[in-house]
Protein backbone atom coordinates (compact mmCIF):
# COMPACT_ATOMS: atom_id res chain seq x y z
CA UNK A 1 0.00 0.00 0.00
CA UNK A 2 1.41 3.36 -1.05
CA UNK A 3 1.18 6.09 1.54
CA UNK A 4 2.20 9.74 1.17
CA UNK A 5 3.77 11.53 4.09
CA UNK A 6 4.96 15.13 4.10
CA UNK A 7 8.68 15.26 4.74
CA UNK A 8 8.82 17.73 7.66
CA UNK A 9 11.45 15.97 9.82
CA UNK A 10 14.43 16.59 7.59
CA UNK A 11 13.28 20.12 6.91
CA UNK A 12 13.03 20.92 10.61
CA UNK A 13 16.52 19.59 11.25
CA UNK A 14 18.04 21.62 8.45
CA UNK A 15 16.18 24.76 9.48
CA UNK A 16 17.22 24.42 13.11
CA UNK A 17 20.85 23.99 12.09
CA UNK A 18 20.70 27.05 9.84
CA UNK A 19 19.00 29.12 12.55
CA UNK A 20 21.63 28.08 15.11
CA UNK A 21 24.46 29.01 12.75
CA UNK A 22 22.80 32.34 11.94
CA UNK A 23 22.44 33.11 15.66
CA UNK A 24 26.11 32.29 16.21
CA UNK A 25 27.10 34.59 13.39
CA UNK A 26 24.85 37.32 14.75
CA UNK A 27 26.49 37.06 18.20
CA UNK A 28 29.97 37.24 16.72
CA UNK A 29 29.00 40.26 14.62
CA UNK A 30 27.48 42.02 17.61
CA UNK A 31 30.67 41.47 19.64
CA UNK A 32 32.80 42.82 16.82
CA UNK A 33 30.58 45.81 16.19
CA UNK A 34 30.78 46.93 19.80
CA UNK A 35 34.51 47.57 19.51
CA UNK A 36 34.61 49.39 16.17
CA UNK A 37 35.44 53.08 15.88
CA UNK A 38 34.57 55.77 13.36
CA UNK A 39 37.40 56.75 11.06
CA UNK A 40 37.71 59.11 8.13
CA UNK A 41 37.78 57.63 4.66
CA UNK A 42 40.69 58.48 2.42
CA UNK A 43 40.56 57.59 -1.24
CA UNK A 44 43.78 56.91 -3.05
CA UNK A 45 44.18 57.40 -6.77
CA UNK A 46 44.45 53.68 -7.38
CA UNK A 47 41.21 52.86 -5.58
CA UNK A 48 39.07 54.50 -8.23
CA UNK A 49 40.65 52.49 -11.03
CA UNK A 50 39.10 49.13 -11.89
CA UNK A 51 41.26 46.07 -11.33
CA UNK A 52 42.68 44.36 -14.35
CA UNK A 53 41.10 40.93 -14.69
CA UNK A 54 43.32 37.92 -14.72
CA UNK A 55 43.37 36.19 -18.08
CA UNK A 56 43.59 32.79 -16.47
CA UNK A 57 40.72 33.30 -14.05
CA UNK A 58 37.09 32.53 -14.78
CA UNK A 59 34.82 35.34 -16.00
CA UNK A 60 33.22 37.41 -13.27
CA UNK A 61 29.90 38.03 -14.98
CA UNK A 62 28.19 35.66 -12.58
CA UNK A 63 29.14 37.93 -9.68
CA UNK A 64 27.13 40.88 -10.95
CA UNK A 65 24.01 39.82 -9.07
CA UNK A 66 25.96 39.39 -5.80
CA UNK A 67 27.86 42.67 -5.70
CA UNK A 68 26.95 43.26 -2.05
CA UNK A 69 26.20 39.77 -0.83
CA UNK A 70 29.20 37.45 -1.00
CA UNK A 71 32.25 39.62 -0.30
CA UNK A 72 33.29 41.33 2.91
CA UNK A 73 36.32 43.42 3.59
CA UNK A 74 37.56 45.92 6.17
CA UNK A 75 37.37 49.63 5.39
CA UNK A 76 37.77 52.79 7.41
CA UNK A 77 34.07 53.16 8.22
CA UNK A 78 32.82 49.67 9.07
CA UNK A 79 34.10 46.20 9.75
CA UNK A 80 31.26 44.62 7.78
CA UNK A 81 31.33 46.72 4.62
CA UNK A 82 32.96 46.13 1.26
CA UNK A 83 36.22 47.66 0.20
CA UNK A 84 36.42 49.95 -2.78
CA UNK A 85 39.03 47.68 -4.42
CA UNK A 86 36.66 44.72 -4.29
CA UNK A 87 33.76 46.76 -5.57
CA UNK A 88 35.70 48.08 -8.54
CA UNK A 89 35.41 44.83 -10.48
CA UNK A 90 31.73 44.30 -9.74
CA UNK A 91 28.58 45.78 -11.20
CA UNK A 92 29.89 46.36 -14.69
CA UNK A 93 26.93 46.80 -16.94
CA UNK A 94 26.96 44.60 -19.96
CA UNK A 95 26.28 46.44 -23.15
CA UNK A 96 23.13 45.35 -24.90
CA UNK A 97 23.14 44.05 -28.43
CA UNK A 98 23.70 46.73 -31.03
CA UNK A 99 20.61 47.24 -33.09
CA UNK A 100 20.96 46.80 -36.79
CA UNK A 101 20.51 49.85 -38.96
CA UNK A 102 16.88 49.85 -40.03
CA UNK A 103 16.44 51.98 -43.13
CA UNK A 104 12.66 51.62 -43.00
CA UNK A 105 12.55 53.90 -39.95
CA UNK A 106 14.02 56.81 -41.95
CA UNK A 107 11.92 56.27 -45.09
CA UNK A 108 8.98 58.54 -44.04
CA UNK A 109 11.38 61.28 -42.98
CA UNK A 110 13.27 61.01 -46.27
CA UNK A 111 10.04 61.22 -48.28
CA UNK A 112 8.93 64.25 -46.26
CA UNK A 113 12.25 66.00 -46.91
CA UNK A 114 12.06 65.31 -50.65
CA UNK A 115 8.48 66.56 -50.84
CA UNK A 116 9.39 69.65 -48.79
CA UNK A 117 12.27 70.37 -51.16
CA UNK A 118 9.89 70.19 -54.14
CA UNK A 119 7.51 72.56 -52.36
CA UNK A 120 10.25 75.18 -51.88
CA UNK A 121 11.81 74.80 -55.33
CA UNK A 122 8.59 74.93 -57.36
CA UNK A 123 7.57 78.59 -56.70
CA UNK A 124 11.14 79.75 -57.21
CA UNK A 125 11.31 77.83 -60.48
CA UNK A 126 8.18 79.59 -61.72
CA UNK A 127 9.98 82.90 -61.18
CA UNK A 128 13.39 81.94 -62.55
CA UNK A 129 12.53 79.94 -65.69
CA UNK A 130 10.95 82.88 -67.62
CA UNK A 131 13.94 85.06 -66.75
CA UNK A 132 16.27 82.43 -68.24
CA UNK A 133 14.29 81.37 -71.33
CA UNK A 134 12.81 84.63 -72.78
CA UNK A 135 14.10 87.56 -70.73
CA UNK A 136 13.96 90.07 -73.64
CA UNK A 137 10.20 89.56 -74.14
CA UNK A 138 9.14 89.95 -70.50
CA UNK A 139 7.40 93.12 -69.42
CA UNK A 140 8.95 95.31 -66.76
CA UNK A 141 8.03 94.45 -63.15
CA UNK A 142 6.44 97.44 -61.46
CA UNK A 143 5.78 98.35 -57.84
CA UNK A 144 2.90 95.91 -57.50
CA UNK A 145 5.07 93.10 -58.83
CA UNK A 146 7.85 93.92 -56.38
CA UNK A 147 5.32 93.85 -53.52
CA UNK A 148 4.33 90.34 -54.65
CA UNK A 149 8.01 89.37 -54.43
CA UNK A 150 8.10 90.50 -50.82
CA UNK A 151 4.85 88.65 -50.01
CA UNK A 152 6.14 85.48 -51.66
CA UNK A 153 9.40 85.57 -49.71
CA UNK A 154 7.70 85.89 -46.33
CA UNK A 155 5.10 83.23 -47.15
CA UNK A 156 7.84 80.80 -48.15
CA UNK A 157 9.70 81.51 -44.92
CA UNK A 158 6.54 80.89 -42.87
CA UNK A 159 5.80 77.71 -44.81
CA UNK A 160 9.35 76.49 -44.24
CA UNK A 161 9.20 77.03 -40.48
CA UNK A 162 5.69 75.56 -40.17
CA UNK A 163 6.61 72.47 -42.19
CA UNK A 164 9.76 71.96 -40.13
CA UNK A 165 7.79 72.19 -36.86
CA UNK A 166 5.09 69.75 -37.97
CA UNK A 167 6.81 67.17 -40.16
CA UNK A 168 10.57 67.21 -39.56
CA UNK A 169 10.53 65.34 -36.25
CA UNK A 170 12.33 62.15 -35.20
CA UNK A 171 10.11 59.10 -35.44
CA UNK A 172 8.78 58.06 -32.02
CA UNK A 173 8.06 54.51 -33.16
CA UNK A 174 7.82 52.27 -36.20
CA UNK A 175 4.17 51.60 -37.01
CA UNK A 176 3.14 48.34 -38.74
CA UNK A 177 0.99 50.14 -41.33
CA UNK A 178 1.18 53.44 -43.14
CA UNK A 179 -0.24 56.53 -41.46
CA UNK A 180 -3.41 57.27 -43.45
CA UNK A 181 -3.68 61.01 -42.84
CA UNK A 182 0.00 61.64 -43.47
CA UNK A 183 -0.16 59.68 -46.72
CA UNK A 184 -3.31 61.57 -47.73
CA UNK A 185 -1.67 64.94 -47.08
CA UNK A 186 1.46 63.94 -48.97
CA UNK A 187 -0.62 62.74 -51.92
CA UNK A 188 -2.67 65.94 -51.91
CA UNK A 189 0.49 68.07 -51.91
CA UNK A 190 1.98 66.05 -54.75
CA UNK A 191 -1.21 66.37 -56.84
CA UNK A 192 -1.23 70.13 -56.24
CA UNK A 193 2.36 70.47 -57.41
CA UNK A 194 1.73 68.35 -60.51
CA UNK A 195 -1.35 70.39 -61.38
CA UNK A 196 0.55 73.67 -61.12
CA UNK A 197 3.46 72.30 -63.14
CA UNK A 198 1.09 71.13 -65.90
CA UNK A 199 -0.64 74.51 -65.99
CA UNK A 200 2.74 76.30 -66.00
CA UNK A 201 4.02 74.14 -68.83
CA UNK A 202 0.95 74.48 -71.04
CA UNK A 203 -0.09 78.09 -70.46
CA UNK A 204 3.24 79.81 -69.73
CA UNK A 205 6.19 77.84 -71.12
CA UNK A 206 4.59 76.92 -74.47
CA UNK A 207 3.18 80.36 -75.14
CA UNK A 208 6.09 82.22 -73.53
CA UNK A 209 3.81 84.60 -71.66
CA UNK A 210 5.14 88.16 -71.52
CA UNK A 211 3.14 89.27 -68.45
CA UNK A 212 5.69 88.68 -65.68
CA UNK A 213 3.41 90.11 -62.99
CA UNK A 214 0.82 87.43 -63.83
CA UNK A 215 3.55 84.76 -63.51
CA UNK A 216 4.48 86.09 -60.06
CA UNK A 217 0.83 86.05 -59.00
CA UNK A 218 0.64 82.45 -60.23
CA UNK A 219 3.58 81.51 -57.96
CA UNK A 220 2.00 83.38 -55.03
CA UNK A 221 -1.27 81.47 -55.52
CA UNK A 222 0.69 78.20 -55.29
CA UNK A 223 2.25 79.24 -51.97
CA UNK A 224 -1.20 80.23 -50.66
CA UNK A 225 -2.58 76.80 -51.57
CA UNK A 226 0.36 75.13 -49.82
CA UNK A 227 -0.31 77.17 -46.68
CA UNK A 228 -3.93 75.98 -46.68
CA UNK A 229 -2.73 72.38 -47.01
CA UNK A 230 -0.50 72.93 -44.00
CA UNK A 231 -3.49 74.25 -42.05
CA UNK A 232 -5.39 71.08 -43.01
CA UNK A 233 -2.44 69.01 -41.78
CA UNK A 234 -2.54 70.77 -38.40
CA UNK A 235 -6.27 70.04 -38.09
CA UNK A 236 -6.01 66.38 -39.06
CA UNK A 237 -2.78 65.47 -37.27
CA UNK A 238 -2.80 67.64 -34.15
CA UNK A 239 -6.29 68.96 -33.37
CA UNK A 240 -8.72 66.24 -34.44
CA UNK A 241 -7.76 63.74 -31.71
CA UNK A 242 -7.60 66.23 -28.82
CA UNK A 243 -11.27 65.90 -27.87
CA UNK A 244 -11.63 62.64 -25.87
CA UNK A 245 -14.13 60.20 -27.34
CA UNK A 246 -13.07 56.79 -25.96
CA UNK A 247 -11.97 55.45 -22.60
CA UNK A 248 -9.33 52.73 -22.94
CA UNK A 249 -8.73 50.21 -20.16
CA UNK A 250 -5.18 48.82 -20.24
CA UNK A 251 -4.48 45.68 -18.18
CA UNK A 252 -1.08 44.00 -17.83
CA UNK A 253 -1.55 40.26 -18.24
CA UNK A 254 0.92 39.10 -15.59
CA UNK A 255 0.10 41.08 -12.46
CA UNK A 256 -3.19 42.71 -13.51
CA UNK A 257 -2.05 46.32 -13.07
CA UNK A 258 -4.69 48.53 -14.69
CA UNK A 259 -4.76 52.09 -15.98
CA UNK A 260 -7.38 54.06 -17.91
CA UNK A 261 -6.76 56.62 -20.64
CA UNK A 262 -9.11 58.93 -22.56
CA UNK A 263 -8.28 59.25 -26.24
CA UNK A 264 -9.83 60.95 -29.24
CA UNK A 265 -10.44 59.88 -32.82
CA UNK A 266 -7.35 57.76 -33.51
CA UNK A 267 -6.59 54.64 -35.46
CA UNK A 268 -5.80 51.44 -33.60
CA UNK A 269 -2.07 51.65 -34.29
CA UNK A 270 -1.91 55.31 -33.23
CA UNK A 271 -3.85 54.47 -30.07
CA UNK A 272 -1.40 51.63 -29.38
CA UNK A 273 1.48 54.08 -29.76
CA UNK A 274 -0.09 56.52 -27.28
CA UNK A 275 -0.71 53.68 -24.80
CA UNK A 276 2.93 52.55 -24.98
CA UNK A 277 4.10 56.12 -24.39
CA UNK A 278 1.94 56.29 -21.27
CA UNK A 279 2.97 52.78 -20.20
CA UNK A 280 6.61 53.65 -19.64
CA UNK A 281 5.74 56.54 -17.32
CA UNK A 282 2.58 55.27 -15.57
CA UNK A 283 3.01 51.52 -15.08
CA UNK A 284 5.42 50.24 -12.46
CA UNK A 285 8.43 48.31 -13.69
CA UNK A 286 7.63 44.71 -14.58
CA UNK A 287 9.21 42.34 -12.08
CA UNK A 288 8.93 38.69 -13.21
CA UNK A 289 10.59 37.48 -10.00
CA UNK A 290 7.44 38.32 -8.04
CA UNK A 291 5.33 36.07 -10.26
CA UNK A 292 7.15 32.84 -9.45
CA UNK A 293 5.92 32.65 -5.85
CA UNK A 294 2.72 30.74 -6.64
CA UNK A 295 4.50 28.27 -8.90
CA UNK A 296 7.25 27.62 -6.39
CA UNK A 297 4.68 27.18 -3.62
CA UNK A 298 2.79 24.51 -5.60
CA UNK A 299 6.02 22.75 -6.56
CA UNK A 300 7.12 22.80 -2.91
CA UNK A 301 3.90 21.12 -1.82
CA UNK A 302 4.38 18.30 -4.30
CA UNK A 303 8.09 17.97 -3.54
CA UNK A 304 7.35 17.67 0.18
CA UNK A 305 5.40 14.45 -0.35
CA UNK A 306 7.15 11.07 -0.08
CA UNK A 307 5.49 7.87 -1.20
CA UNK A 308 6.26 4.57 0.57
CA UNK A 309 5.11 1.24 -0.85
CA UNK A 310 4.61 -0.91 2.25
CA UNK A 311 3.06 -3.87 0.37
CA UNK A 312 6.01 -4.37 -1.94
CA UNK A 313 6.32 -3.90 -5.69
CA UNK A 314 3.15 -4.61 -7.58
CA UNK A 315 1.66 -4.20 -11.01
CA UNK A 316 -0.33 -1.12 -10.01
CA UNK A 317 2.43 0.54 -7.96
CA UNK A 318 2.60 3.61 -10.20
CA UNK A 319 -1.15 4.18 -10.17
CA UNK A 320 -1.27 3.71 -6.40
CA UNK A 321 1.49 6.29 -5.94
CA UNK A 322 -0.33 8.79 -8.15
CA UNK A 323 -3.60 8.25 -6.26
CA UNK A 324 -1.79 8.68 -2.94
CA UNK A 325 -0.22 11.96 -4.11
CA UNK A 326 -3.56 13.25 -5.34
CA UNK A 327 -5.22 12.40 -2.02
CA UNK A 328 -2.42 14.00 -0.01
CA UNK A 329 -2.53 17.12 -2.21
CA UNK A 330 -6.29 17.34 -1.67
CA UNK A 331 -5.80 17.15 2.09
CA UNK A 332 -3.12 19.84 1.97
CA UNK A 333 -5.35 22.07 -0.15
CA UNK A 334 -7.64 22.53 2.82
CA UNK A 335 -4.79 24.01 4.89
CA UNK A 336 -2.92 25.81 2.10
CA UNK A 337 -4.45 29.17 3.04
CA UNK A 338 -2.82 28.91 6.47
CA UNK A 339 0.56 28.23 4.90
CA UNK A 340 0.08 31.17 2.52
CA UNK A 341 -0.86 33.45 5.43
CA UNK A 342 2.17 32.54 7.52
CA UNK A 343 4.46 32.64 4.50
CA UNK A 344 3.38 36.16 3.61
CA UNK A 345 3.65 37.23 7.24
CA UNK A 346 7.19 35.84 7.42
CA UNK A 347 8.09 37.62 4.17
CA UNK A 348 6.72 40.92 5.49
CA UNK A 349 8.71 40.47 8.70
CA UNK A 350 11.90 39.88 6.73
CA UNK A 351 11.24 42.91 4.53
CA UNK A 352 10.68 45.17 7.55
CA UNK A 353 13.86 43.83 9.16
CA UNK A 354 15.95 44.41 6.03
CA UNK A 355 14.40 47.84 5.61
CA UNK A 356 15.27 48.85 9.16
CA UNK A 357 18.88 47.76 8.69
CA UNK A 358 19.08 49.59 5.39
CA UNK A 359 17.67 52.82 6.81
CA UNK A 360 20.15 52.75 9.70
CA UNK A 361 23.08 52.02 7.38
CA UNK A 362 22.14 54.84 4.99
CA UNK A 363 21.65 57.34 7.82
CA UNK A 364 25.07 56.47 9.24
CA UNK A 365 26.64 56.86 5.80
CA UNK A 366 25.04 60.27 5.23
CA UNK A 367 26.11 61.36 8.71
CA UNK A 368 29.66 60.41 7.79
CA UNK A 369 29.34 62.44 4.57
CA UNK A 370 28.19 65.51 6.45
CA UNK A 371 31.13 65.12 8.81
CA UNK A 372 33.48 64.88 5.85
CA UNK A 373 31.93 67.95 4.25
CA UNK A 374 32.53 69.96 7.40
CA UNK A 375 36.16 68.83 7.41
CA UNK A 376 36.55 69.60 3.72
CA UNK A 377 35.54 73.22 4.31
CA UNK A 378 38.65 73.69 6.45
CA UNK A 379 40.97 72.42 3.70
CA UNK A 380 42.33 74.40 0.74
CA UNK A 381 40.09 74.58 -2.36
CA UNK A 382 42.22 72.11 -4.31
CA UNK A 383 41.91 69.30 -1.75
CA UNK A 384 38.13 69.06 -1.69
CA UNK A 385 36.50 65.70 -2.39
CA UNK A 386 34.37 65.22 -5.49
CA UNK A 387 30.75 64.01 -4.94
CA UNK A 388 31.50 60.93 -7.03
CA UNK A 389 34.47 60.12 -4.80
CA UNK A 390 32.36 60.66 -1.70
CA UNK A 391 29.72 58.28 -3.08
CA UNK A 392 32.37 55.65 -3.76
CA UNK A 393 33.70 56.13 -0.25
CA UNK A 394 30.46 55.61 1.65
CA UNK A 395 28.89 53.05 -0.67
CA UNK A 396 30.71 50.03 0.87
CA UNK A 397 29.20 50.76 4.28
CA UNK A 398 25.65 50.39 2.95
CA UNK A 399 26.24 47.92 0.13
CA UNK A 400 25.48 44.75 2.10
CA UNK A 401 22.28 46.10 3.68
CA UNK A 402 21.07 47.45 0.37
CA UNK A 403 21.84 44.23 -1.48
CA UNK A 404 20.04 42.11 1.11
CA UNK A 405 16.98 44.36 0.94
CA UNK A 406 16.92 44.27 -2.87
CA UNK A 407 17.25 40.48 -2.87
CA UNK A 408 14.48 40.11 -0.30
CA UNK A 409 12.13 42.33 -2.32
CA UNK A 410 13.43 40.77 -5.57
CA UNK A 411 14.60 44.02 -7.12
CA UNK A 412 18.26 43.12 -7.58
CA UNK A 413 17.93 42.92 -11.38
CA UNK A 414 16.60 46.50 -11.57
CA UNK A 415 19.55 48.23 -9.90
CA UNK A 416 23.22 47.90 -10.75
CA UNK A 417 26.12 49.10 -8.65
CA UNK A 418 26.94 51.89 -11.08
CA UNK A 419 23.36 53.19 -11.11
CA UNK A 420 23.23 53.15 -7.29
CA UNK A 421 26.52 55.04 -7.02
CA UNK A 422 25.36 57.58 -9.61
CA UNK A 423 22.13 58.12 -7.66
CA UNK A 424 24.11 58.43 -4.43
CA UNK A 425 26.42 61.03 -5.98
CA UNK A 426 23.36 62.92 -7.26
CA UNK A 427 21.88 63.00 -3.76
CA UNK A 428 25.15 64.18 -2.23
CA UNK A 429 25.57 66.90 -4.85
CA UNK A 430 22.08 68.28 -4.26
CA UNK A 431 22.32 67.94 -0.44
CA UNK A 432 19.44 65.46 -0.22
CA UNK A 433 18.38 63.55 2.87
CA UNK A 434 18.76 59.78 3.40
CA UNK A 435 15.01 59.39 2.94
CA UNK A 436 15.23 60.98 -0.50
CA UNK A 437 17.98 58.53 -1.44
CA UNK A 438 16.01 55.50 -0.20
CA UNK A 439 12.78 56.47 -1.94
CA UNK A 440 14.02 55.02 -5.24
CA UNK A 441 14.50 51.59 -3.65
CA UNK A 442 11.69 51.43 -1.09
CA UNK A 443 8.97 52.36 -3.59
CA UNK A 444 8.58 50.79 -7.02
CA UNK A 445 8.79 53.45 -9.72
CA UNK A 446 7.82 53.61 -13.40
CA UNK A 447 9.82 51.82 -16.05
CA UNK A 448 11.66 54.91 -17.33
CA UNK A 449 13.25 55.50 -13.90
CA UNK A 450 15.37 52.36 -14.20
CA UNK A 451 18.29 51.40 -16.41
CA UNK A 452 17.87 51.53 -20.17
CA UNK A 453 18.23 47.75 -20.44
CA UNK A 454 14.74 47.42 -18.88
CA UNK A 455 13.00 49.19 -21.76
CA UNK A 456 15.31 50.31 -24.56
CA UNK A 457 15.46 47.22 -26.77
CA UNK A 458 11.90 46.03 -26.20
CA UNK A 459 9.87 45.11 -29.25
CA UNK A 460 6.08 45.13 -29.21
CA UNK A 461 3.63 43.21 -31.38
CA UNK A 462 0.17 44.60 -32.08
CA UNK A 463 -2.53 41.89 -32.26
CA UNK A 464 -5.95 43.01 -33.44
CA UNK A 465 -8.85 41.36 -35.23
CA UNK A 466 -9.76 44.62 -36.95
CA UNK A 467 -7.40 46.43 -39.29
CA UNK A 468 -4.85 48.51 -37.41
CA UNK A 469 -5.56 51.49 -39.68
CA UNK A 470 -9.27 51.46 -38.81
CA UNK A 471 -10.45 54.03 -36.25
CA UNK A 472 -11.27 53.19 -32.65
CA UNK A 473 -14.84 52.09 -31.98
CA UNK A 474 -16.89 51.12 -28.97
CA UNK A 475 -15.88 47.61 -27.95
CA UNK A 476 -12.59 47.53 -29.87
CA UNK A 477 -10.11 45.09 -28.35
CA UNK A 478 -6.43 44.56 -29.14
CA UNK A 479 -3.24 43.39 -27.46
CA UNK A 480 0.30 44.68 -27.26
CA UNK A 481 2.55 41.69 -26.77
CA UNK A 482 6.08 41.77 -25.44
CA UNK A 483 8.52 38.98 -24.73
CA UNK A 484 7.47 38.66 -21.07
CA UNK A 485 3.90 39.93 -20.91
CA UNK A 486 1.15 41.61 -22.88
CA UNK A 487 -1.10 44.64 -22.49
CA UNK A 488 -4.80 43.93 -23.10
CA UNK A 489 -6.67 47.04 -24.26
CA UNK A 490 -10.45 47.45 -24.29
CA UNK A 491 -12.12 50.53 -25.74
CA UNK A 492 -15.44 52.01 -24.56
CA UNK A 493 -17.10 55.11 -25.93
CA UNK A 494 -17.53 58.01 -23.55
CA UNK A 495 -21.30 58.44 -23.08
CA UNK A 496 -23.12 61.52 -24.24
CA UNK A 497 -23.58 63.84 -21.32
CA UNK A 498 -26.76 65.87 -21.10
CA UNK A 499 -27.02 68.73 -18.66
CA UNK A 500 -30.31 70.41 -17.85
CA UNK A 501 -30.86 73.59 -15.95
CA UNK A 502 -33.30 73.95 -13.10
CA UNK A 503 -34.11 77.39 -11.81
CA UNK A 504 -34.23 77.76 -8.04
CA UNK A 505 -36.11 80.80 -6.80
CA UNK A 506 -34.03 82.70 -4.23
CA UNK A 507 -36.99 82.97 -1.83
CA UNK A 508 -37.58 79.21 -1.81
CA UNK A 509 -34.77 78.73 0.73
CA UNK A 510 -36.31 81.07 3.30
CA UNK A 511 -38.42 79.84 6.18
CA UNK A 512 -40.11 81.32 9.23
CA UNK A 513 -39.44 80.05 12.73
CA UNK A 514 -42.46 80.46 14.97
CA UNK A 515 -41.67 80.31 18.66
CA UNK A 516 -44.24 79.40 21.24
CA UNK A 517 -44.18 80.28 24.89
CA UNK A 518 -43.66 76.65 25.88
CA UNK A 519 -40.72 76.19 23.55
CA UNK A 520 -37.28 76.56 25.12
CA UNK A 521 -34.64 77.84 22.73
Amino acid sequence: MATAFPSHTSLCVSLSCSERSSRDRHKSHSRDSSSRSDKNVTISASSAQPQQPDQSSAPTDAQDDNWGETTTAVTGTSDHSLSQEDLAGFGKETEGPVEKLNCVRFLPLALALVLGLLVLITPLSFLVLPQLMWPERLQACGTACEGLFLSLAFKLLILLLAGWALFVRPARASLPRIAVFRALLGLLTLLLLLSYWLFFGVRILDSQDENYQGIVQFAVSLVDALLFIHYLAVVLLEIRHLQPCFSLCVVRSTDGETHHYNLGQLSIQRAALVILEHYYKDFSVHNPALLTAAKSRAAKHLAGLKVYNVDGAGSDAASAQSRAKIAAAARQRDTSHNELYYEEAEHDRRVRKRKARLVVAVEEAFTHVRRLQEEEKKKPPGDEMDPREAAQAIFPSMARALQKYLRTTRQQHCHSMDSIQAHLAFCITNNMTPKAFLESYLMTGPTLQYTRECWQTRQWTLVSEASVTSPLRHGSEFQLKSSDFSLVVTSKAIPHLKLIEEYVHPKSHKFVLQLQSETSV
